[in-house]
């Protein structure tokens, strides 16, 4: 089955009850059991509901996994394959990623004496020279947000694999229509949902995918021991963005490219981040495991003026300032004093997250208009 009739389809039914060829919002806390035990699967929704159970599984089929869970929001995916560890074991991860998940590694888990090594994954032979008897899992990000780095997935699933390693991929930027990190060996794919699978910038949400049966079985026994799962009116709106986030992705990455080859010859930008550059590092790389390169961009002003930054971003018209991505309209963002403000300054400089740092979530609007609010704005 193509992409595009997975994302129509896939973990779908029409309702058995009525026909309805939209999966019912199943707006119930409990089910009717007929004695004690018989319930047909459902007894509780925080365990399960038939409309997040339709969305896990489409979300599963999207990313060639065999299982889907929901949480509650990103974060809460995250938190979930945290605790499948345990007091002294470590982690290797990006020392380039999402603030909200280097906060929870730092000031959550790691005074349960779990222990965090960050480092640049870009050449995965750094890796191994971190792993010990005490490493259980390698968390990466590629494309990472903001720095826009790529990581070589297959790569360094091999090293993970050799030395009996969980590797997690958050796939969030790429999304399953661009990038598939389960065929490259990933044992976990996480997504904020929130992003592109929404698309609608209407929820918040997160999910894991999975193959192993095991893996499945524990994660989803913290899935409903911890409680962190979304609502059915939240998935019931998920299953509606999924169903057209191939035609979205489509139109994010062409205005992508052509903001991105904008920004390029700006004489006021100093750096452009997108994967799609031949300059990009490790472009080879994203050719080899995208499908294309997203809507995802960020670059620098020469002189790493913070206030400049800061005027640039108050003048977009069509670009609205906020928190989040990835959806139908343009945002964009100040990381060094939203979304990676929980890093300290030195570390966010040394991978290169300046106060002049802009990241862009570039929308499905006519390309055309966004580059002339890009162009009043740089002015």
């Amino acid at each position: 089955m193509k992409f595009g009739t997975k994302a129509i389809h896939a973990g779908v039914e029409p309702d058995p009850s009525t026909g309805a060829i939209m999966t019912p919002i199943y707006q119930t806390s409990t089910y009717v059991q007929a004695s004690p035990g018989d319930h047909k699967g459902y007894e509780y929704s925080r365990t399960h509901n038939p409309t997040r159970d339709a969305l896990q599984k489409s979300i599963a089929a999207l990313e060639n996994g065999n299982h889907g869970l929901c949480f509650s929001s990103g974060l809460a995916a995250i938190d979930a394959v945290i605790k499948l560890l345990s007091p002294g074991d470590e982690v290797i991860a990006a020392n380039d990623l999402y603030g909200g998940t280097y906060r929870m590694f730092t000031k959550v888990f790691a005074k349960y004496g779990i222990k965090f090594h960050f480092v640049s994954l870009e050449k995965a032979d750094s890796i191994s020279e971190l792993i010990n008897k005490n490493t259980k899992l390698i968390w990466l990000e590629t494309p990472t947000n903001p720095m826009m780095n790529i990581i070589d997935i297959a790569a360094v699933s091999e090293i993970a694999k050799k030395h009996n390693l969980l590797l997690a991929v958050d796939n969030t930027f790429a999304t399953p229509y661009l990038q598939n990190p389960m065929d490259m060996g990933a044992d976990i794919v996480m997504h904020s949902v929130t992003k592109y699978l929404g698309g609608h910038s209407d929820v918040v949400m997160g999910a894991l995918v999975v193959n192993d049966e095991k893996l499945k079985d524990d994660l989803a026994f913290i899935q409903n021991s911890c409680g962190a799962t979304p609502g059915p009116q939240d998935c019931f709106l998920v299953l509606r963005g999924i169903k057209t986030l191939h035609i979205r992705m489509d139109r994010h990455c062409e205005n992508g490219r052509k903001v991105a080859e904008f920004l390029k010859d700006h004489p006021k930008v100093e750096n452009v981040y997108w994967p799609g550059l031949e300059s990009h590092p490790n472009h080879e790389v994203a050719k080899k495991q995208m499908k294309d390169f997203g809507g995802m961009i960020s670059f620098t002003l020469k002189g790493d003026s913070k206030a400049e930054a800061f005027r640039i971003m108050e003048s977009f018209r069509f670009f609205s300032l906020a928190e989040s991505l990835g959806g139908i309209e343009s945002m964009v963002n100040h990381p060094a004093t939203m979304t990676h403000a929980s890093i300290p300054r030195e570390e966010r400089l040394k991978i290169g997250l300046l106060d002049s740092l802009i990241r862009l979530s570039v929308g499905i609007e006519d390309a055309d208009d966004l580059i002339a609010d890009l162009k009043a704005a740089l002015a």
